[in-house]
């Protein structure tokens, strides 16, 4: 170019100059794009341009990336599926090509990007490349996986949700969606409800009344709407159902919708209607309770006081013989002491601290034992039908308290009935699952004898169901009744471990069901009950009484019986008696004693020191000294106060009886000798020896046949050889001394050695041969 043309060119713009300027505008616009890269490429995809934006964003300079084949910013995988050259085809192809995709920087780290393609032409049409552009859309692809992730979850848990209907509403309460916990509880698939009014739930009562409107509009006006009510499932069944119904608004606040939330209800209700039934239960059963201890406290004092009176009355009957008004004002008096002592045990069973003597028992035997004591006391106008279920089950009862309940039971019902009616008695075998009838827990589940007792009298009130098992309360008039006959069957069934329900309505009669405990022993024979004449004795009796007036009662009632009494007033002195040597045949003691021994632990170490004397226990309440669940501990014998007399003798002189017989079969079994010896003569002659010494032996052969015989029998002594065929004697005396810890061993050996394995037995040693009195002497106590 020469200097005149380059004068006119700058004198005169020529037509050039304008595009030329636009163009450079154009390049430092693009280049000093920062936020998206925007690059050309040749026609086979190689980098020819590259501005500030493609820099930040893909981390190459301009002279690191010109010259270079576009694909680099793949990922490797995606070069080798060949999505370079078919992103290139397409825009060629179609013009413009765009895509989304994971794309590589320098560094290697990844970046999602958003691309654009498009074809480049000269001004003569020509195809001269592509231009790119492209956008770091990494953030905002984080953010949207989150918020995806987030309304994925947040689907899931509404889905995932079984115990609560959740779903959505229109504005006029049509279902737009629907969770797993709404087909559940309602029992309508998806399908069957999207698109439908909310309101084919609601029961029809509530539909007539306009409820479902109502509830969106107090949600729609207050921001909630929360009630319980009666909901109807697909199959036409009701739940009791818990709701809540907020409005949706949109950034307008604009009511776009409603969420609604349900729970199905009907079990919380139910077990809040159990549990207050429950808690009506206890607070009834606690009253019972403190009313029982009460009671019990009460009946404690009162048949001590019964036990004076009684006792003393008994014994003046002898001095007024010959006095006919005096006998007969003891009479009299006689019988209030009576009446007394029957209300007092009332009050004991009510209380449940009356100690019981349980047997298996046939209830079917039982009533047929009572049937004419039941027509007698009901009277000729009351008709009585049984009926009694085949294979009755046995059950554990007192079977004396028991005809005592079924007789009060059945004097109320004759009261009832006016003295003209039919009372049914019904026995059955019966399984109970759990169900509380009455008192302050729970029946135990399991199978039960049920008694039944049916009137067709006027019947009651529930005011009076409700206090039927007080003490004292009676809807009777004064004087007919104590109010004591049901509180006390409640009592007695609730310490055998039974349950008792009453059923009534006025004018319909009433019915007592009791449910004993089934037993799967065999029934046990009635004891026979003493009725013969009062006979005394000359035996030693030691009478332990705190209460200074009952004490002298016993004495002197004992004493005029012919025992040789001695006394005590508390435990302590009692024991002194019993260490001082002086033998006791049997004692008398009050199980509530002073001081800091019990009853029980006194006749615990009295008989360390006199082991064949005989107990018997006396108490107006025992608590839980000797009755645990309700029953007397095994082999205990109590004679409960008040008492008379004739009861006193006879119970005495039975457990002396016993005491003798017991001691001479001791005695015999402590005479009673095993003779071990593998010489026949031998053992022979040994027999012979011990039965001229007044003992019982018998003879065998072997070790073997020795601890059989143990097995079967009561020998006070084991006299055995050393040498025997298979065991040894010594190892015979180990096994029996261990299988009968009281046995007596004497080893017979004329070996020294076996001085020391009996020594280690504690076993006495009789050197052979020996005589008639060297036996006698290893015998001796």
């Amino acid at each position: 170019m020469n200097e005149k043309t380059g004068d006119a060119l700058s004198a005169t713009p020529s037509p050039r100059t304008e595009p030329m300027a636009q163009d450079q505008l154009f390049r430092l616009l693009v280049h000093g794009v920062v936020d998206y890269a925007i690059f050309m490429l040749t026609p086979d995809g190689t980098v020819n341009s590259w501005n500030a934006g493609a820099q930040r964003i893909k981390g190459y300079q301009e002279s690191e990336i010109i010259g270079q084949h576009f694909s680099r910013f793949y990922r490797e995988k995606e070069r080798l599926a060949g999505d370079p050259e078919r992103a290139l085809a397409t825009a060629l192809r179609e013009g413009r090509y765009e895509s989304e995709g994971w794309r590589v920087r320098k560094d290697g780290t990844e970046f999602w990007a958003n691309a654009v393609l498009d074809v480049l032409h000269d001004p003569e049409g020509r195809f001269i490349g592509y231009a790119k552009v492209t956008r770091d859309l990494t953030e905002r692809r984080i953010a949207r996986e989150a918020l995806d992730a987030s309304e994925q979850r947040f689907r899931l848990l509404v889905q995932g949700v079984t115990d609560y209907a959740i779903y959505m509403l229109d504005p006029d309460g049509i279902i737009s969606n629907w969770n797993y916990g709404a087909q559940r509880i309602k029992g309508y698939p998806e399908a069957d409800v999207i698109g439908t009014h909310f309101s084919r739930f609601y029961t029809e009562e509530d539909r007539a009344a306009g409820e479902p409107r109502r509830a969106l509009d107090i949600a729609a006006s207050t921001g909630k709407y929360e009630r319980e009510g009666w909901r109807v499932r697909r199959d036409g069944t009701r739940f009791m159902a818990s709701v809540l119904i907020q409005p949706i608004r949109d950034e307008r606040n604009q009511l776009v919708g409603f969420s609604k939330i349900t729970r199905d209800i009907t079990e919380k209700r139910k077990a809040e209607e159990q549990l207050e039934k429950a808690r009506v239960r206890l607070a009834h059963a606690q009253r019972l309770e403190a009313i029982g201890k009460l009671t019990g406290g009460v009946a404690h004092d009162f048949n001590n006081a019964l036990q004076i009176i009684g006792g003393n009355l008994q014994l003046l009957q002898p001095r007024v013989e010959g006095d006919e008004q005096a006998r007969r004002h003891l009479a009299l008096a006689q019988e209030g002491v009576e009446r007394g002592t029957r209300l007092s045990s009332q009050l004991l069973a009510f209380a449940r601290r009356q100690p019981l003597q349980p047997r298996v028992t046939n209830l079917a035997r039982l009533m047929r034992a009572i049937d004419a004591l039941l027509r007698r006391a009901l009277g000729d106008s009351i008709s009585i039908h049984t009926h009694v279920a085949d294979d009755l089950w046995n059950t554990l009862v007192d079977p004396s308290q028991l005809e005592n309940v079924i007789l009060n039971i059945a004097l109320n019902s004759r009261d009832a009935m006016g003295g003209d009616g039919q009372l049914t008695i019904e026995l059955g075998n019966a399984m109970l699952a759990g169900e509380p009838l009455v008192g302050a827990s729970d029946v135990v589940p399991g199978d039960y004898v049920m008694l039944a007792i049916t009137d067709t009298g006027c019947g009651m009130s529930p005011e009076v169901l409700d206090r039927v098992f007080e003490p004292f309360y009676t809807t009777k008039a004064e004087g007919e009744g104590t109010g004591l006959g049901l509180s006390m069957a409640y009592g007695f069934v609730q310490q055998s471990g039974g349950q008792i329900k009453i059923y009534s309505e006025p004018g319909h009669g009433t019915t007592v069901r009791i449910y004993l405990p089934r037993s799967l022993e065999q029934e046990e024979e009635a004891p026979a009950r003493s009725s013969g004449p009062v006979v005394g004795g000359d035996e030693t009796v030691l009478v332990v009484e705190d209460d200074p007036r009952v004490q002298l009662t016993v004495v002197e009632m004992l004493a005029g019986l012919g025992y040789r009494v001695l006394k005590a007033d508390d435990a302590q002195a009692a024991l002194s008696i019993i260490r001082s040597g002086l033998p006791v045949d049997l004692m008398f003691t009050d199980v509530v004693m002073p001081g800091p021994l019990r009853s029980t632990d006194m006749v615990r170490q009295a008989r360390r020191h006199q082991p064949t004397m005989a107990v018997l226990f006396t108490s107006g309440y025992t608590q839980n000294a000797i009755v645990h669940g309700g029953r007397l501990d095994p082999g205990i014998e109590l004679l409960s106060k008040p008492y008379r007399r004739e009861d006193l003798a006879r119970k005495v002189r039975e457990m002396l009886s016993a005491r003798a017989e017991r001691v001479r079969a001791e005695a015999a079994d402590k005479r009673r000798i095993l003779v071990v010896d593998d010489n026949d003569d031998l053992r022979l002659t040994v027999c012979q020896l011990l039965e001229a010494l007044g003992y019982a032996p018998h003879g065998v052969g072997s070790a073997e046949a020795a601890l059989e015989e143990l097995r079967g029998g009561e020998y006070g002594v084991l006299l055995t050889d050393v040498m025997l065929p298979g065991m040894s004697g010594i190892e015979l005396a180990r096994l029996a001394r261990g299988q009968m810890p009281s046995l007596r061993l004497i080893i017979a050996s004329g070996a020294e050695e076996a001085r020391a394995a009996g020594a280690a037995l504690q076993a006495r040693l009789l050197r052979k041969p020996f005589d008639l009195s060297a036996l006698q002497a290893a015998l001796a106590p």
